[in-house]
Order: C-alpha cells, then structure tokens, then sequence
C-alpha cells in the first residue's frame, strides 16, 4: 500500500493543542528546498469537526506565535483545517513535483477557509501558514525551515519537543519543534523512505540522507527512551574547496595544503582521522579535487555523502537487510566488488569494521592512492584503531602482519580535529616510515600549536612544520611533484593578532 492509500484511509486528525509549537524559524527565511517523496502525501487525514465560526481572531497573532515557537489554537485548527480539506478534495490530483500547483490548492483553501471562519488575516501571516501547510504535504514540516537557513551546518531532535541547531560550531535550542511525536514520526518515515530503508521497533535505528547529501540519523522508541531523536548534519551548499581551507576556514596553512596537494597527486594512500563532526568528510571531498580528472574513482559508502568532482567516478553505497533480514550488502562487500571494476583509485567513506582488511589489501595491491576516513584521537590512536578493525575482518591474523600490511598501505595520516568552540583545524600530518621492532613507524611533518583561547572563547594558534623533511620526497620527484624543503621549515609563532 502506498503513502496516498494509506492517507487516503478513514483516520482522524486528534484535536489542536494550545501547548503545540511549530512554524518557521525567527527572521526571513528564503524558500525552502523540497525534500518530500516522488509519489505520495504522507501526513494529513480528514479533520473530524470544521472550527469554529466564532474564530474572528486574527491571524496576525497566531502567525507571530508561530514565528516565536508558541502556536496559537486558531493557527492550529487553520493549519488543520486546510491540510485535511487539501486531502479530501486533491488527493488524487497532487503532483509532489509540481511545488507551484500545490501552493495555489492551498492558497484556495485557506481563502476559503477563512471566508467561512470570518478570521481575518494580513498577506504576511497567509504566506507563512500556507508555507507551513506546504511543509507538511510535501517536505519535512518544520524542519523545512531550519535546512533553508545556511547558518545552520546541523539539526538535532532530541524528542518533538526539543530541537538544538547548530550555528559557528555552537548548539543552541531552536524555537521550532513539531507539533507532535505522530508529525516527527511521520517526517522521519519520508525522509528514510526516499533511501529505501525502513525504521520500526523491530529496526529502530537507521541512518540515511536527504537528497541533497545530509548526512541522517534516526533513533526511534524503544531505544530512544523520551520520543523519536533525529540528527541531521546538512550537506553544503556551496562547494568548499583548498581555498577555503586555508584563507576562508584557516583550517590548514598553505603550506601544509600544499604538501597534501602533492602527495595525493603523487598517489600517496592518506588516512584522515578526527573525531565525530571534526570535518574528515568535508577534507577527504577536497583532497580527492586534487586527484587527475583522467583517473576512474570509485567510492564506497554507508550514506553516500562524498561529492567528487571528476567526471569518471562511479558512487556505491551499502544496503541494510529487508523485513526479513535478507538482501543486505555491507561495504565490505562493496569494496570486495569494485576491485574487479578497474579503479584507478579507491575511496571508503568510513572504515569501521572489516572493510578495513579489505581496504588495505587493495592499497598494497595496484590501487595506490587511495584514501579513506578513521575515528580515532591522534595519529598514534589511528594506528591502533586500524589494527583493531582489521582483526573484525575474522581472518584470526598474527598482530606482526597486520602491522606489516599497515605499514606498508598506510603512507600518510592527517589528523582533523574540532578544537574548543567549534573550530576545525587540521592538527596533524604524520608519515609512516615503516614497521621497527614490530611497531608502525610515523614521523610528525606538520602540527598545529593551540596557544590560548580568544574573547569568544574559541581556540587560537598556528600551523607549522616540525623540520623533518619526509623520507619520501624522492618519490614525490620521481611523479613529477617538485616539493621544496622549504616547507618543512618551522614557523616561528606569530604576534597575537595573527594568531587563529
């Protein structure tokens, strides 16, 4: 059965409540992209009473409620009203592709609506409950406007009722929440059914995206104890590349982001390591805009979140099991696969198990180059993590080999780390030099030095190389990348008003 048959079934809509909150986030916010489903309305059912004709209120007040977080009862029986009358008369004529033609249905009903109401209203306090209805037919209701906002880089629902963004690296609490724990489930089933996947008691934890690449994680009851928890970090907009990096973020110096500009060039295997929201997504994304457009990329994934820039890339991502636990392709056997699809290079988005084997194996064999993401503190801590994943492979390998394959693939670690106040900075470059004493061997390039905290209290300090000149460096002249020792020159610390 589809969504539209299932809203199309004889359900009731439970009465508005003055305690609700939902709406727009404060301030101008520019229109909303659509996130709803290809094929159906999910959310609406048919009211069982019509309001009041006593409701003269006037809309002004309950859109302003709405803008603060406080819906009025009037502004959730219109909401209801309209939302419910759009099902029973258009049902079958709705085009969730057609955003224009849907807005007009509504903006019919709602003067319809208030024709029959006498509930008088201005042009302003009609745009928004008309947007927020639209919302609801064919986006992610009041999350609409928090992903519209390019302020805001990450959404967290703890429960219904509790929404955190994230704005500069900082959470604050949003003024918007749903109106219910039914409105976010409902939100929730649209946004992991336009992957394929399913969340239900039996599977209450998925993670999916959105069309334009956010990254989402769902956590339902009974695992979520206070309500359904939904995070969802967004996707840019706006494609950040090594300039960014360096003059607009100050994440990396140039010099630094010179160096990795010539070991991928150079077809160096890098593992980029940091920790949750760190930013390893976003510098693998501009580390792989160095790689030749004229190399065949294949890249494996859970969420498919990489946005590479070459033409000759082919995007694979994992698949959870069905309803009756079958079907599932874990991303170890994605990257088992591509190995037999003539890569040039391979990219794993995360390696957190098994695949981890895998991974290594291809980059000792043919696919140097390759790249991937680590969880892990420090370089040292990657290393030990790497080995600890590869013995979930089940392959019952001797700890000497295992470090040896390490540290053969492995040639460089980059370090991201979020420092305090949510700066990212990237904090670390290690090589590895090889295996001595039956240890993996690495040797620090570049490192970034925290001297203090700022008046916002945000991290400060400054990159610099350590002096030691890379054991590769004939190899990097050898591919044609003339790297001068100059870099690996350090920097003496800069006056405090140079600091970042």
């Amino acid at each position: 059965m589809g969504l539209l048959d299932r809203v199309k079934q004889n359900q009731t809509v439970p009465p508005p409540s003055a305690g609700g909150t939902n709406g727009p986030a404060v301030g101008t916010i520019a229109a909303a992209t659509t996130y709803g489903p290809t094929t159906a309305i999910p959310a609406a059912q048919p009211a069982a009473a019509t309001a009041p004709p006593a409701l003269s209120v006037s809309l002004r007040a309950a859109a302003s409620g709405a803008v603060g977080g406080d819906l009025t009862p009037a502004f959730t029986a219109a909401k209801v009203q309209i939302h419910a009358r759009l099902i029973e008369k258009y049902a079958d004529q709705i085009d969730s592709s057609n955003k224009p033609g849907v807005r007009e249905k509504i903006l019919e009903l709602a003067e319809e609506y208030f024709r029959s109401t006498a509930m008088t209203m201005t042009k302003n306090d009609k745009e928004r409950l008309v947007d927020s209805v639209l919302d609801d037919v064919l986006g992610l209701g009041p999350l609409e406007a928090l992903l519209a906002d390019p302020a805001i880089t990450e959404i967290m629902a703890n429960h219904p009722k509790q929404i955190y963004v994230e704005k500069a690296g900082e959470p604050t609490l949003s003024a918007v929440t749903f109106e219910s724990e039914r409105q976010m489930r409902q939100v929730i089933d649209r946004i992991v059914s336009l992957v394929g996947r399913r969340v239900d008691e039996s599977t209450p934890i998925c993670d999916a995206r959105l069309k334009d690449g956010s990254r989402v994680n769902v956590v339902i009851p009974p695992i979520a104890l206070k309500g359904p928890c939904l995070t969802i970090r967004k996707f840019a907009k706006e494609k950040w590349g090594p300039a960014d990096v360096v003059n607009r973020f100050r994440s990396s110096s140039p010099e630094l982001m010179s160096y990795l500009r010539s070991c991928v060039r150079a077809r160096f295997n890098i593992l980029v390591s940091g920790g949750t929201g760190s930013g390893k997504t976003t510098l693998l994304n501009i580390l792989s805009s160095f790689i030749p457009e004229t190399e065949r990329l294949i890249t494996c994934e859970d969420a498919a979140e990489l946005q590479l820039q070459q033409p000759h890339w082919i995007q694979l991502e994992s698949r959870p099991p069905n309803v009756e636990g079958k079907g599932a392709v874990p991303i170890r056997e994605l990257v088992k696969s591509c190995l037999r699809m003539r890569p040039d290079r391979i990219i794993v988005g995360e390696c957190r198990g098994g695949e981890a084997l895998d991974m290594l194996q291809a980059m000792n064999t043919g696919h140097d180059g390759s790249m991937s993401t680590l969880h892990a503190n420090n370089p040292h801590e990657a290393l030990v993590r790497l080995e600890t994943l590869v013995l979930q492979a089940g392959q019952d390998l001797p700890s000497r080999a295992i470090r040896e394959t390490i540290g053969a693939a492995i040639h460089m670690i980059v370090q991201q780390s979020r420092l305090r106040g949510g700066v990212r900075r990237i904090v670390s470059v290690a090589e590895i030099t090889g295996v001595k004493d039956g240890d993996v061997q690495f040797q620090e390039l570049f490192t970034f030095k925290q001297v203090g905290v700022n008046s916002e209290g945000k991290a400060v300090g400054y990159h610099t190389a350590t002096g030691i000149v890379p054991m590769r460096m004939e190899h990097l002249r050898a591919e044609g990348e003339e790297v001068s020792e100059s870099l690996f020159k350090p920097t003496p610390q800069p006056a405090p008003d140079k600091l970042y």
